[in-house]
């Protein structure tokens, strides 16, 4: 089973990148150079500018995009935009979005998680990451909630590893 990926990136030399790791992982990838362009892709552009005179919902039919891998600072439409354009579409809501980026700042991490980001890799982008997108494809709608509980820990986790968190049951003993 081929998987498509949909890659977005500014950057010419990262969006290479992603497209020989996502095609060394033998996946079908369609890399664009914005947001902008990624909206048409996927059909979304003529929802948000009423224009009748352009047909590219076509796109989204021809093309059925298993995932979606974009970066974070882009002109015009980011990819957090993105992420949340995807999010709101009835059609697209469910294909799972991973977010990128160079900086690595907690807030905006967090953000693009809680507001459905299936994962946010730190640029450069290594083949280990990219091996945890399969997952991501395999998975039904039903266990990306519980996907992203865990995400949730791991990624506080490693931002604070020497931080412990009470859990509930011990809140029992202290009295």
């Amino acid at each position: 089973m081929e998987f498509h990926v949909l890659a977005v990136d500014d950057s010419i030399i990262d969006r290479k990148l992603i497209e020989r790791l996502l095609k060394t992982s033998s996946y079908q990838v369609t890399a664009v150079e914005s947001g902008v362009k990624a909206l048409e892709f996927l059909g979304l552009l003529d929802i948000e500018n009423s224009n009748p005179n352009t047909n590219s919902t076509k796109n989204h039919h021809k093309v059925e995009v298993n995932l979606i891998i974009t970066d974070y600072s882009m002109p015009s439409v980011t990819g957090y935009d993105l992420l949340r354009k995807i999010k709101e579409s009835a059609m697209l809501k469910d294909i799972p979005v991973v977010i990128m980026s160079s900086e690595n700042i907690p807030s905006r991490i967090n953000n693009c998680l809680e507001h459905g980001a299936e994962e946010f890799f730190l640029k450069p982008v290594q083949q280990s990451d990219v091996n945890k997108l399969r997952p991501h494809l395999m998975t039904g709608k039903c266990s990306q909630n519980h996907s992203k509980i865990n995400k949730r820990k791991s990624l506080e986790e490693c931002l604070s590893p020497d931080r412990t968190r009470p859990r509930f049951n011990d809140l029992a003993l202290v009295q």
